[in-house]
């Protein structure tokens, strides 16, 4: 499996406040980043998986909106994750 438990603890204590902090907008867009890439790569080569490519446009429109709200509790916050993951809008 693409994401275990202890990729998402490294992934949590990288961009969150500890390993367990797992309901903070950085932790959570972190984690989206990493399956977005994951299922762009597994779309490459399935072109015709359509399940997939739905399942891709909502983790974009769900990281998209906690992008939106962190644009709008805190811009610091919001432009520190976005150069750290290297997304732009």
């Amino acid at each position: 499996m693409y994401l275990d438990s202890t990729k998402k603890e490294e992934i949590f204590s990288k961009h969150g406040k500890s390993k367990a902090d797992t309901g903070s907008a950085e932790s959570q867009i972190a984690l989206f980043t990493y399956r977005i890439n994951h299922l762009t790569g597994h779309l490459k080569s399935n072109k015709k998986d359509y399940n997939t490519e739905r399942s891709l446009k909502m983790l974009v429109g769900k990281r998209r909106r906690l992008l939106d709200y962190l644009v709008k509790v805190d811009i610091t916050r919001y432009r520190a994750i976005i150069k750290e993951l290297s997304i732009r809008k």
